[in-house]
């Protein structure tokens, strides 16, 4: 049975597919390669010459193609990929220790801290973090507080993609799980490369008005 992965996350280098018997990985380079919300692009990698020739005929089939010149915006953020996933490391996981302790927060889902369901995994198979990740009001919160909550973000962006130097937030209304019941009280955060401590205080103007 062959194996494919969508390694977005973990920009391909957090997460060593092919060592860990994935047979095709795939990625939106529009993301972390791209980095600056300006390209549409993906990837298909294979591990070996038999997936190789597995994809082959599908890529011939489909007419797949991309223009040069958006191989060069991918080769252009391949020169910036290492300094700028490390800057969002570092403020992601700052911003989303503080969140921890808010009173308003139940839950933060970052799967490097340790509270996360799934953090093992990710201690076992990732050598890093990138910079989205979610977190829960509690229960006293309403739906209505947090729209409020978003729309007095001055920082952060209202939006669904990721990868960019721009911070983005976004409400998920409907959102349910086996046993429980998110909607609109899930909210995910893409941190950019905006000073982190300008974020925490954005964050932190906001939550207050909800």
């Amino acid at each position: 049975m062959a194996v494919a992965l969508d390694n977005t996350y973990a920009a391909g280098i957090m997460f060593d597919a092919f060592v860990h018997d994935v047979d095709v990985s795939i990625q939106a380079l529009t993301k972390y390669v791209g980095g600056h919300s300006d390209l549409l692009l993906g990837s298909v990698s294979a591990r070996n010459q038999q997936a190789y020739e597995n994809l082959g005929p599908v890529y011939r089939q489909l007419g797949l193609a991309v223009s040069p010149d958006d191989c060069s915006l991918a080769l252009r953020g391949l020169q910036t990929l290492a300094v700028r996933l490390e800057q969002l490391e570092k403020s992601t996981l700052q911003i989303a220790e503080w969140l921890t302790n808010h009173s308003k927060i139940e839950t933060v889902f970052h799967p490097a801290l340790p509270t996360c369901p799934g953090h093992e995994h990710w201690k076992r198979d990732f050598s890093g973090s990138t910079s989205v990740f979610s977190f829960l009001f509690k229960d006293n919160i309403t739906p209505a507080q947090v729209e409020t909550f978003i729309d007095s973000l001055e920082l952060f962006y209202i939006g669904l993609s990721w990868g960019g130097v721009n911070s983005l937030a976004v409400v998920y209304p409907d959102v349910e799980r086996p046993g429980k019941d998110h909607s609109g009280k899930l909210v995910r955060l893409k941190i950019g490369l905006e000073q982190a401590e300008d974020l925490v205080t954005d964050l932190e103007n906001a939550l207050a008005k909800c």
